[in-house]
């Protein structure tokens, strides 16, 4: 899941697209470390444990749950991973481009 992730950041760069983790790690030094090991260089919040606040507000109860919102804030997918969780985002990247370009501007 890691490289993919990696990849899909790359690819998509200069999108409006963004990867936010969110990790359940109680020692932040050892999360620091494991970051910086596999190169994950996108935002991440830590939690804190399993029964943290971003856990608890997203009813969390198993890792990883990832989540893919639209421009709009809208839960569109869950738990979705590497090939099929970029179709969705790449899906919802055309979509949000074509009000845009319908536009004129």
């Amino acid at each position: 899941m890691i490289p993919h992730e990696r990849s899909l950041v790359k690819k998509l760069e200069n999108q409006p697209f963004a990867l936010i983790g969110v990790n359940s790690d109680k020692n932040l030094e050892d999360l620091k470390t494991k970051l910086a090991k596999e190169q994950m260089t996108w935002r991440h919040f830590r939690d804190g444990g399993t029964d943290g606040p971003i856990a608890k507000a997203w009813n969390v109860h198993g890792w990883p749950t990832t989540y893919v919102i639209d421009q709009d804030g809208i839960i569109r997918f869950k738990d979705l991973r590497d090939e099929e969780a970029e179709k969705a985002i790449l899906a919802l990247l055309a979509k949000a481009k074509k009000p845009a370009e319908a536009g004129g501007k």
